[in-house]
């Protein structure tokens, strides 16, 4: 779709646009950008080896912000018609007070990168073509192993139609998609009942869904089940930490990259607020974000406030060297926007949210660290984590790894809380391996009652001490 297609998608044309923004910015205020938003997701569950629901929703309208300084107007209205559009302008440019009037502005239109492309938009696939993938899922995992007693199949996917234009005569588009599913399994042995589960998310289409794909959704959820049977409780203490490659990255997510947002910094809120130019982690240790990476559930082809997308270097050879910035905070400290102002739809105002955050391989081999470890934790997964951003303190539950001794990888754990702060994890990791792995299943972040999709990644990763809570603790 080009330009004129998206304007004929939400009914509007530039001489529109021209007269919202002169509303908005009626009262004087510095800047304004127009957000146009029609997204549509689909939902299927398989449950007892039946479809028992499916459902779609979908969501129309434009958010209209104003800024005054540091100051935010906002309004936004499911009806884009031009006399909504001019009400909810009228309220944004209420943040402004001085009746100074700025003039139209003339849009010029930027071409963006696509870093999703895909075959077949979602919108012609048809629920037909998606129930067998699910229907063949369930057969494989009850197929697996005759301990199975249970499986649920989650399926969604969706698509976003997104127009930015801004005030300072940018205007952008954007076609984004998505798929997530989700498959657990729960099995039963000797009386003992346990469950696990597999995902895998991406901005992709139906081609996802190969059959290499398929076999995997079915397999990993068994094989994680079965695992936890011969799961052990570790006894709980400080100890080493080796964080696997992939999926563990969440720790880095939550505890390091949440402080690395430039709003926090700002607020003079996040431990990091201080430290830019200085070292936090040893030299080994760089981590990005990065909206650029094909496919990946994070990316981006421009953020909410009509940015490009980037690979932001955060810490260099273990230096800070950069916040996450929107507008606002690039103004504050005197930089450009480093396309992190994301937001949950139109109905809020865009915030420096993470995009694809993991850490570059290191010099280290996976074998070498899991070696170097006499007694200690190898952790694959991780669920219900909590984070307190000011500090950095966090408590993560391992939901799979395994126990090191004498530097090997023994029995299966479970039931596993670590806690721990995540400034000074950075600085207690000691050795990084050169096993880099993204997070096939990405995950979603919430911050200020917002909702994002996000992915993370990391190599294999050695932290000296974490406090691990398990048996006599």
């Amino acid at each position: 779709m080009n330009l004129t297609d998206y304007y004929n998608h939400f009914s509007i044309d530039e001489k529109i646009i021209r007269k919202v923004m002169s509303q908005a910015l009626s009262r004087g205020g510095d800047y304004c950008d127009l957000f146009f938003q029609h997204s549509i997701a689909n939902h299927i569950r398989l449950e007892d080896s039946a479809v028992n629901r499916a459902h779609c929703s979908a969501d129309f309208g434009v958010g209209i912000r104003v800024l005054k300084g540091d100051q935010t107007g906002y309004s936004f209205t499911d009806e884009i018609t031009p006399e909504a559009m001019k009400l909810a302008a009228k309220a944004a440019a209420n943040i402004a007070d001085s009746g100074k009037k700025s003039g139209p502005v003339s849009v010029k239109y930027h071409k963006l990168p696509n870093y999703y492309p895909i075959e077949t938009p979602w919108e012609k696939v048809s629920i037909d073509r998606k129930i067998p993938f699910l229907q063949e899922i369930n057969e494989k995992v009850f197929a697996e192993d005759n301990r199975v007693i249970k499986c649920n199949i989650s399926f969604g996917d969706g698509i976003g139609y997104i127009l930015i234009a801004t005030s300072d005569g940018r205007i952008v588009h954007d076609y984004k998609p998505m798929i997530q599913i989700s498959v657990t399994c729960t099995a039963e042995q000797k009386g003992q009942r346990e469950q696990n589960y597999f995902n895998l998310s991406a901005r992709s289409g139906i081609e996802f869904m190969t059959q290499e794909t398929v076999d995997r959704l079915a397999k990993e959820p068994v094989l994680r089940t079965m695992e936890l049977f011969d799961a052990v409780k570790p006894e709980a203490g400080e100890m080493p930490v080796v964080l696997a490659a992939g999926r563990s990255g969440i720790l880095l997510h939550e505890a390091i990259g949440h402080g690395m947002e430039a709003d926090f910094n700002r607020k003079k809120i996040s431990i990091f607020c201080d430290k830019m130019n200085q070292r936090v982690a040893e030299k080994f240790v760089t981590i990005v974000d990065d909206g650029t990476n094909p496919n990946v559930r994070g990316s981006i082809n421009m953020d909410d406030e009509g940015n490009d997308t980037e690979k932001t270097c955060l810490v260099e050879d273990g230096i800070l060297r950069s916040y996450l910035h929107d507008r606002i905070s690039a103004r504050h400290y005197k930089v450009k926007p480093t396309g992190n102002g994301r937001r949950q739809s139109f109905r809020f105002a865009p915030i420096p949210r993470m995009r694809n955050t993991y850490m570059l391989p290191g010099p280290h081999k996976k074998e070498e660290i899991i070696r170097s470890v006499k007694k200690g934790l190898y952790a694959e997964t991780f669920t219900n984590g909590a984070v307190f951003i000011g500090a950095g303190d966090f408590t993560f539950y391992v939901k799979s790894g395994y126990l090191i001794e004498d530097g090997r990888l023994t029995r299966p754990i479970k039931d596993v809380n670590i806690i721990g702060n995540g400034p000074e994890v950075l600085r207690n990791i000691v050795m990084v391996a050169d096993d880099f792995k993204m997070a096939e299943s990405g995950g979603t972040c919430g911050k200020d009652g917002q909702l994002t999709p996000v992915s993370l990644g990391q190599p294999t990763v050695k932290v000296s001490k974490i406090t691990v809570g398990g048996i006599k603790s």
